[in-house]
């Protein structure tokens, strides 16, 4: 016949638990759009539409912003895809012959 389990360690004893080490979440970026006086409202719609995934209304909305206010933000990012998020698009306006200039600033 076979011998029932053999239980191990202090039945009455503590449970050992591993802690997991604590994540911290990653800073976040905003990318900011500067006026200009040469950029047309038409080329920051369609930057707006093409590389942060806004809608037609979503991307007028932040170029008029951009237009009455001075400036106006695209989007929080981490870090490295608000940078490249900026560098595609002022590869962009350069190619076009605009000075469209953005910033990548802590969003927290």
């Amino acid at each position: 016949m076979a011998e029932p389990p053999k239980k191990k360690g202090d039945p009455k004893g503590d449970v050992a638990v591993q802690e997991r080490p604590q994540t911290e979440r990653a800073r976040r970026y905003a990318v900011i759009f500067h006026n200009d006086d040469y950029t047309t409202r038409e080329f920051v719609v369609h930057v707006l539409m093409e590389y942060f995934d806004k809608t037609e209304t979503e991307a007028t909305h932040v170029m008029l912003t951009v237009h009455y206010k001075g400036r106006g933000m695209a989007g929080v990012f981490t870090k490295d895809m608000a940078e490249t998020k900026v560098d595609q698009v002022h590869r962009a306006a350069e190619a076009s012959g605009y000075p469209l200039r953005l910033t990548v600033e802590p969003a927290d």
